[in-house]
């Protein structure tokens, strides 16, 4: 709308012009309007003094003398035309380790720092046993539109690309810090730990540490996110080994204890077994005594079992001859 109105100006101030050296030539004469030219000149003045700062942004202004020490919220502001005006992004930005294809630097997504987010492979950090532990992890942060000059001031352009103070805080700040941050808080974790119920500890502890770190470069941290854990392989190798050394020890020790259980079962019975078999002997011993000295005792078993028939067969002749007596 700036860019609209000042040209609308110049247009009205450069057609006084014209018309006025057109007629001191005694061309035909045009109309020129002195009051067009003194409105345009009216209102380009303080329109080339009005800056707007768009929603997502703040500003930074740039002297002769330098950076001045002020950042320019959203909004419009006065400000000398002979200053350059600065727009840096104050909106959250997201760096993200992970495994990815590497971008190539010479494409538009590389050098265009919004088209994606800077990226860089999975972090590798030791634990408390020596044991490195893979973590695709993603940092959230913003700068502080306070201090947006001092980073203007301060940090890199990095090559003179399109947003390359983001580019160079996010190499050198964000990247180094997150994994500074990750790895003194992993190394007092097991490896157990850090893959299953200390993730969210580990993550908000990463969280706190790298806020700190960053606060010196005016910088704002939003979020820490933990997206995947990883073993190394060759330790995931030796725990899947060592799962099933251990599943084999306890079929084994499954075996065992049945083996004791049937053995000692097998013992009861055979203390069962032989507690009868004495019971038995013992009775049959009485029995023996009890009809030795009173042999009548067989004609009243004879008598209590009886059932009330007379029996169809006997023995015969010394031969041993069954003889049907019923007949």
């Amino acid at each position: 709308m700036r860019a609209i109105i000042l040209l609308f100006c110049g247009m009205a101030i450069v057609y006084y012009f014209i018309a006025l050296v057109h007629n001191k030539a005694n061309i035909k004469k045009v109309p020129n309007s002195k009051w067009l030219a003194i409105l345009g000149v009216l209102i380009a003045v303080p329109v080339s003094f009005i800056v707007s700062i768009p929603a997502q942004e703040c500003g930074v202004v740039v002297t002769p003398a330098g950076v001045k020490d002020h950042t320019y919220n959203t909004g419009w502001h006065f400000i000398l035309p002979i200053y350059k005006v600065e727009t840096m992004d104050k909106t959250a930005q997201v760096y993200t380790c992970a495994n990815i294809t590497k971008v190539d630097r010479n494409s538009a997504e590389y050098n265009s720092y919004k088209a994606a987010s800077t990226q860089s492979n999975t972090i590798w950090t030791p634990t408390v046993d020596g044991i490195k532990m893979g973590f695709d992890i993603s940092a959230s942060w913003r700068i502080d539109p306070e201090f947006a000059w001092w980073i203007y001031d301060n940090v890199s352009e990095l090559d003179g690309r399109s947003n390359g103070r983001f580019y160079w805080l996010e190499e050198n700040v964000i990247k180094a810090k997150l994994k500074s941050a990750l790895a003194l808080t992993t190394s007092k974790y097991t490896p157990i730990e850090v893959y299953s119920n200390k993730r969210e500890e580990i993550q908000q502890n990463t969280f706190e540490k790298m806020k700190k770190d960053i606060e010196s470069y005016h910088l704002i941290l939003e979020q820490i996110d933990i997206r995947e854990v990883y073993y190394n392989s060759d330790y995931e190798t030796a725990i899947n080994q060592k799962k099933l050394e251990e599943q084999k020890a306890l079929t084994l020790i499954e075996i065992t204890k049945q083996k004791k259980e049937l053995e000692a079962q097998a013992l009861i019975d055979k203390n069962i077994a032989i507690t009868q078999a004495q019971a038995e002997a013992e009775a049959l011993k009485i029995k023996g005594q009890s009809i030795s000295s009173n042999p009548r005792i067989v004609d009243l078993e004879w008598i209590n079992k009886w059932d009330g028939k007379l029996p169809q067969y006997m023995l015969g002749d010394k031969n041993g001859l069954m003889l049907n007596i019923a007949k």
